[in-house]
């Protein structure tokens, strides 16, 4: 296993800061040990979409829409703070081999090797302070906001064909034949169909997944990081900028997208909530 050199260690604590976290604002204090990244099953199941046609009260239809995605939102939100946790534990547990001369734990660079895998680095040298660098960009949460006005707009709030019969709420799309349900306008020649879900929850993983590691969506974690640095609140109306690749829309998707959120008053679901006696999670 190798050293982490002086270098290579202060590259990686400035990283720490430049993200606007430090280990002991994040780590519960009796949880210094690192442990292996949590599976996604630790993530609860959702129950089965309601039927969002029935509604004839708009109000009461984007309540019971919003209602239903939030906690499944959130709850992937969680599991995200957890791997961030034992990754700020690791980014911690470098300096300190640093000033013993001794290398990583075989722990500490499974966990490493685990993120990467998760986060779509999977030929990173698990030696390199350049992983941590980008794994801090990359393991942090999507604002609750943003996440809803995309599902209600992608879905046209659950009620889409591929929200229904796909459980597909973020429009996400797949290459294999079979793996989803085929477009009823798709240009010939195209391949894609759009991605067919066993649950809600693990749309949400996905979609979450995709905003924090596909190549399209790097100004957005690149202005999440920056909003780190600064100490401010992440929100769902900056990083809705991010997104011009999202939809062929581009602006007028960002614009609707912001729409959403303001007229439904998302924004304090980005708030941060407040640490417990156990540390911030």
């Amino acid at each position: 296993m190798q050293l982490f050199s002086r270098a290579n260690v202060l590259a990686a604590l400035i990283i720490l800061g430049a993200i606007g976290y430090t280990a002991s604002q994040m780590l519960n204090p009796s949880a210094k040990q690192s442990a292996a990244v949590a599976p996604p099953a630790s993530v609860p199941h959702s129950t089965a979409l309601p039927d969002f046609s029935t509604y004839t009260d708009v109000k009461a239809k984007k309540t019971a829409f919003f209602g239903y995605m939030l906690p499944l939102v959130e709850a992937r939100n969680l599991h995200i703070q957890g791997q961030r946790q034992q990754l700020l534990a690791v980014a911690e547990r470098a300096q300190d081999a640093l000033s013993t001369q001794n290398a990583l734990s075989t722990q500490d660079t499974k966990t490493l090797a685990d993120l990467a895998g998760v986060y779509r680095l999977v030929d990173a040298d698990l030696s390199s302070p350049e992983l941590i660098k980008e794994l801090l960009i990359r393991v942090d949460t999507v604002p609750p906001s943003l996440a809803l006005a995309q599902a209600a707009v992608e879905s046209g709030w659950g009620t889409s064909r591929f929200a229904v019969q796909a459980n597909n709420l973020f429009g996400q799309w797949c290459y294999e034949k079979g793996c989803g349900l085929v477009p009823s306008q798709r240009n010939s020649g195209a391949n894609h169909e759009v991605a067919k879900f066993k649950n809600v929850s693990d749309a949400v993983y996905s979609y979450t997944r995709n905003i924090n590691t596909h190549h399209a969506y790097k100004d957005l974690r690149m202005s999440r990081a920056a909003l780190r640095a600064d100490d401010e609140t992440v929100t769902g109306h900056i990083l809705a900028e991010g997104l011009l690749r999202y939809s062929e829309r581009g602006e007028d998707y960002v614009h609707e997208l912001q729409a959403v959120i303001r007229i439904n008053k998302l924004a304090p679901y980005d708030e941060p909530k407040a640490a417990t006696s156990k540390g911030s999670i």
